[in-house]
């Protein structure tokens, strides 16, 4: 579908991410992982989850799930499963997932 990276980041270091690309299997792939060790992306994106229910589990602010289809540098959609009763977007985390870029994708094209 045209597809030339797929840029995986969070809130964690080179090191983390490194090691979960490895469990992972991507390594060669068109998969790239990303650390954001100190927020700057996440916060460029305004992404930040600090809701305090999953404060109360992650111990410090991290990077709202999402997925987003860029083009030559222009964000084409965004997707954010996260709802006020699910910051997170754990319960429904569909609208995010590969499914949604797909549906993205043919909509860009």
């Amino acid at each position: 579908m045209g597809v030339s990276d797929v840029l995986v980041f969070c809130v964690n270091d080179g090191a983390v991410m490194t090691g979960w690309a490895k469990d992972q299997g991507v390594g060669g792939s068109i998969i790239k992982m990303l650390g954001d060790p100190r927020s700057e992306v996440t916060r460029a994106f305004d992404l930040v989850l600090d809701d305090a229910g999953p404060m109360e589990n992650l111990g410090y602010p991290r990077c709202q799930r999402f997925s987003m289809l860029i083009d030559n540098g222009v964000i084409k959609s965004i997707n954010l499963p996260g709802t006020p009763s699910d910051p997170a977007g754990d319960n429904h985390p569909s609208n995010s997932l590969v499914e949604t870029m797909i549906e993205d994708l043919r909509a860009a094209a």
